[in-house]
């Protein structure tokens, strides 16, 4: 086995890398992606390695990147594209939902859309506005995407491979503040489905749900909560749409309790729908109400007022407290 210790960053690097090794037909795109080597240099020297007609810089022009891209996966490549920063997703958002996500059902299937759209999402680093937002849900409600989020090393690399080799579209949400986590990374290793939730931390008392940037808040309150005697199980949910309602029931069904956690709005977020549907599946099981811990239902602040916006290790906690005390 080869492993190496990467920050998340450069694991999607080697990972679009070895993406463009294997097959002709991938393409990577984007503002900024070739020459520069993307904002985050998470494109840093893939032009140079596979040229500009296989890592090309496009037009600050979002709607424009991804028809291209569709049109690029009707020619038969595989397009992954760039979308610089979360808010700036929303010009191209008619191509992504009324084309990209719709048309292999009206061809019955005989049309294949393999693009992947990487978006850096959620906030933490002290950006301007339209650069911060958590719109996963957005994309979470649309049939015909799927829609995916690492929040370590190791997963965006082997998840952004099995999206550039899937046959669907994919929305690869990468939280921005983790790119420069580091984590183990096995290039040889058998990795699990992109669909599937895993166990981060085992417990019996609580589950916390998250993904994404705030995988690692909730590892941090089990710490915390195991050192005042409460054991909390923590899940990697990984993928929205599919999401593996399976592993958070099996899950629920052992600790009896579940919160949910990210950093998006609770209002019609990820979170409401999990908790409807592990009630209407567990509900003899749950000794509490599901309860919810995210961003609040307001536009994403200024900088300076992010702290307080962001869910934290004392909001988990809070939750956690919460549900015990029932």
């Amino acid at each position: 086995m080869t492993v190496t210790t990467l920050p998340m960053a450069k694991a999607i690097n080697e990972s679009l890398r070895r993406a463009l090794a294997a097959d002709a037909k991938v393409v990577v795109m984007g503002e900024d992606v070739g020459r520069l080597g993307g904002v985050f240099r998470v494109t840093d020297g893939l032009q140079k390695d596979f040229g500009d007609q296989r890592v090309l810089d496009t037009p600050l022009a979002e709607s424009g990147i991804v028809g291209t891209a569709i049109g690029l996966a009707l020619r038969g490549y595989r397009p992954v594209v760039e979308i610089q920063f979360d808010g700036f997703v929303f010009p191209a958002y008619d191509q992504i939902v009324t084309q990209l996500a719709k048309m292999r059902a009206r061809s019955l299937g005989r049309i294949k859309l393999p693009v992947v759209i990487r978006i850096p999402y959620g906030g933490g680093i002290g950006a301007v506005e339209h650069h911060s937002e958590s719109p996963e849900a957005l994309f979470a409600h649309v049939a015909g995407l799927k829609v995916v989020t690492p929040s370590n090393a190791g997963d965006a690399y082997w998840m952004m491979q099995q999206a550039v080799t899937g046959d669907d579209p994919v929305i690869f949400f990468e939280p921005k503040r983790r790119y420069w986590d580091k984590g183990e990374v096995d290039v040889d290793a058998a990795p699990a489905a992109v669909h599937r939730a895993v166990v981060a931390r085992h417990g019996s008392d609580l589950t916390l749900a998250a993904y994404g940037p705030m995988v690692k808040v909730c590892l941090d309150a089990a710490d915390v909560a195991a050192g005042e005697g409460t054991s909390v199980e923590v899940l990697d949910l990984r993928s929205l749409s599919p999401l593996d309602f399976d592993t958070v029931q099996a899950s629920v069904e052992k600790t009896h309790r579940l919160v949910t956690v990210h950093e998006a709005p609770v209002f019609f977020g990820s979170g409401a729908e999990i908790a409807a549907r592990i009630t209407e599946r567990s509900f003899y099981h749950l000794e509490a109400p599901v309860l919810r811990v995210g961003g609040y239902h307001c536009p994403y602040p200024p900088s300076r007022l992010e702290e307080a916006y962001l869910p934290d290790l004392d909001r988990v906690l809070d939750a956690v407290d919460r549900a015990l005390a029932y």
